[in-house]
């Protein structure tokens, strides 16, 4: 059994790992400071006697050269995230993404640990495939557009990991994430399905943004954390980029359809422009599908839930949030 470090441990995806580990037998050493996170996603596992909950920010040196030579894995997850906050302070994005990340690695290369670095399909940008693979060329937009400042600095992100990797021998895997949803994901900054879900369940038109005819995969957090530490066990991932999610497409207008058809189907769609939701300055991608033969052919397996089971998941598990309040 490891020692586990899960930076952002209180978030989304970070709350999910690290109830995974403790479930498998690993001790868990949780740092967040809650800026996105919160504390009840860990609230299952609150009294687990392997798990130790750090306040704090990765953004404090004197805090990670504390945490990090007592663990043997480092679950690379804080990280500034969502469209709408990227919009809003890209200063902040750029700062909490590529500085804490080149300490950490600077850390784990001196300390001999694995190394999980959460990224993103943003930093494919605006690449024209169908379907993105991991060597595809990433294309991103200018920057007097604040919205690629995610893209670019997890791409930095990337590029140092890799670079320790080959300098140092760093035991190091990349995972790009596309669109990962599921229970205790909220849409405050941007995330698509719990904004719908929000919405019908209030009985509110859905707000879609533009024509709707954007293109995505979504794929359920639980799948994408199997996948995420079925990669730290496979010496063959070592050193390399994996995309991580589902490959169905769906347009948001038919998820938002889909959404609606569950809840209530009198409940009507509202179209708005981007710029009245993020600003003038603001550039969409069309089409974001991952080329997932990478991650089949290394761990044998990969997310292939159906959107119609993760939308399920997510109305029941907000339902029941709801009753409980």
């Amino acid at each position: 059994m490891a020692k586990c470090l899960v930076t952002g441990g209180a978030g989304f995806i970070g709350s999910h790992v690290t109830e995974y580990l403790l479930e498998a037998g690993h001790e868990v050493v949780v740092l967040d400071n809650l800026s996105t996170g919160r504390e009840g996603n860990l609230k299952a596992v609150a009294d687990h006697p392997k798990l130790t909950y750090r306040s704090g920010s990765i953004t404090d040196p004197v805090l990670l050269a504390e945490l990090v030579p007592g663990v043997d894995v480092i679950y690379h997850l804080a990280a500034a995230v969502g469209v709408k906050l990227v919009a809003d302070d890209p200063v902040r994005t750029i700062e909490t993404n590529i500085y804490p990340t080149e300490l950490l690695l600077r850390l784990a290369a001196q300390g001999g640990q694995r190394f999980f670095l959460a990224s993103t399909s943003e930093v494919f940008g605006k690449n024209a495939k169908d379907r993105w693979d991991e060597e595809d060329d990433l294309v991103l937009g200018p920057t007097s557009r604040p919205r690629w400042a995610y893209g670019c600095s997890k791409a930095i992100d990337e590029f140092l990991a890799l670079a320790y990797h080959r300098k140092y021998g760093l035991k190091v895997v990349v995972g790009r994430f596309f669109n990962v949803v599921g229970p205790r994901q909220v849409g405050h900054y941007g995330m698509v399905i719990p904004r719908f879900v929000d919405c019908a369940l209030d009985g509110k038109p859905v707000t879609v943004y533009d024509d709707g005819g954007q293109v995505r995969c979504f794929a359920h957090v639980k799948e994408v954390v199997d996948s995420v530490v079925g990669l730290m066990h496979t010496p063959e991932a070592e050193g390399r980029v994996f995309n991580i999610g589902g490959d169905q497409p769906v347009s948001v207008k038919e998820l938002a359809e889909q959404v609606i058809e569950r809840v209530d189907p009198e409940i009507p769609i509202e179209y708005i422009p981007y710029s009245e939701a993020y600003g003038d300055d603001f550039e969409d991608v069309r089409r974001r599908v991952p080329d997932l033969a990478r991650l089949q052919e290394t761990l044998g397996r990969r997310p292939n839930m159906s959107l119609g089971g993760i939308l399920d998941d997510i109305i029941r598990w907000k339902r029941e949030q709801r009753a409980a309040e």
